[in-house]
């Protein structure tokens, strides 16, 4: 479904109001105090943003990932961490509902959409990160055939710990990627477990733990996507969920930027506000021009993505890399433009900066991006790419 631009422009809004009220004012705090507000996240749950593109029959809104974006970018204006594992919950929520079972949309989707249910993507390892085919981690059939156990660990776990249910990736065979199969485990499977919680650069206002599989059974109905296809479920809700990332980027970033407008306008050097420097304009002026370019390619993506383009694979690569880089200059820029006071916890600057700097490195490093968009050259090229196509 896509809105009509008025509808859009009220539920944006809405968002934003809803972030300036309930996350803005807290996130300097959750930050400092590691502390992930579950209550508030379960709130942002009645404005939709749980499940957007997610069926209308199970609870979803049913949008495109062109209004997704808009979204997500207005979320994280007020902290892109909790933006970020929003993001990532909506990815897990859209998983079950576009691979699931009549049976496991009606039981998961619509709490999940609703988000009364948390959910947490497992894919990463200790030992493989990029490389997300060889993982180890291990599904086998117990010995009456009734069920299968899990047996392994995720590592760099978004909300673990604090989920109500993950979607894991195990290997049920030695057949390369054709050998992974998706798990739906509930956080109350016995033999369930969780690390301590990372201690991180950035993004504190969420937990990140190891997830710990020692024996977890679970029966077929928790089989997503067919035994032997849990790659194919994970690669395809990356495409989105890099999408997703770069507006949480972008959100921030230009958070960052606006702030920065006003602290040049208010405070005074040299006899005039600093906003009147031209080298201190200069350098707004070409970080909004970074933002506004990433902007466009991001929704050039999203617009790809919702039109099932053959290269949509491509073009979500490119939104990645170039905005994920983009929002971090930008934020360090803004970072630079508030001279010491930036450098100070109380300003919110430099907690965007650290939590942005991570979104180069999930949802597939930006360097495996270079990978993706590179294997493009190896086709030919097709029109969607060429200027005004």
């Amino acid at each position: 479904m896509i809105l009509e631009p008025d509808d859009l422009a009220a539920m944006c809004s809405a968002v934003r109001d809803f972030t300036e009220t309930h996350v803005a004012p807290h996130a300097v705090e959750w930050d400092e105090h590691k502390h992930f507000p579950v209550d508030v996240i379960r709130a942002a749950g009645a404005l939709g943003v749980g499940g957007m593109c997610v069926g209308e029959d199970v609870g979803g809104a049913g949008l495109g990932r062109a209004e997704s974006v808009r979204v997500f970018e207005e979320l994280a204006r007020g902290c892109p961490s909790i933006a970020a594992y929003v993001s990532i919950h909506s990815m897990v929520t859209l998983m079950i509902d576009s691979h699931g079972t009549a049976d496991q949309r009606s039981q998961w989707v619509k709490p999940m959409t609703d988000m009364t249910m948390l959910g947490s993507y497992c894919l990463t390892e200790p030992g493989a990160g990029s490389d997300a085919a060889s993982l180890s981690t291990s599904a086998r059939r117990d010995a009456d055939g009734s069920s299968w156990v899990l047996e392994g660990t995720k590592q760099f776990i978004s909300g673990a710990g604090a989920a109500d249910v993950y979607v894991v990736m195990a290997r049920t065979s030695d057949d390369g990627a054709h050998g992974i199969t998706a798990f739906i485990v509930p956080a109350d499977a016995k033999g369930l477990s969780f690390g301590p919680n990372e201690r991180k650069m950035g993004w504190n206002a969420q937990p990140t733990r190891q997830v710990v599989l020692e024996g977890v059974r679970v029966h077929d109905d928790a089989v997503l996507g067919g035994v032997g296809g849990g790659f194919g479920v994970a690669m395809k809700a990356l495409d989105g969920g890099r999408l997703s990332i770069a507006a949480c980027s972008l959100g921030g970033a230009q958070w960052a930027i606006d702030q920065t407008v006003e602290h040049l306008r208010t405070r005074e050097a040299f006899g005039s506000p600093l906003l009147s420097q031209q080298g201190l304009r200069f350098k707004l002026a070409d970080a909004q021009t970074q933002l506004e370019a990433a902007r466009s390619l991001l929704h050039r993506a999203a617009d790809a993505v919702d039109a099932r383009e053959p290269d949509a694979v491509t073009f979500c690569a490119m939104a990645k890399k170039f905005v994920t880089e983009a929002a971090s200059d930008a934020a360090n820029t803004a970072l630079q433009l508030h001279g010491g006071y930036g450098y100070l916890s109380e300003y919110g600057i430099e907690k965007v900066v650290r939590d942005l700097r991570v979104h180069q490195i999930l949802e597939g490093a930006n360097e495996i991006m270079q990978v993706i968009i590179s294997r493009s050259f190896d086709e030919p090229q097709r029109a969607s790419t060429k200027v005004g196509a």
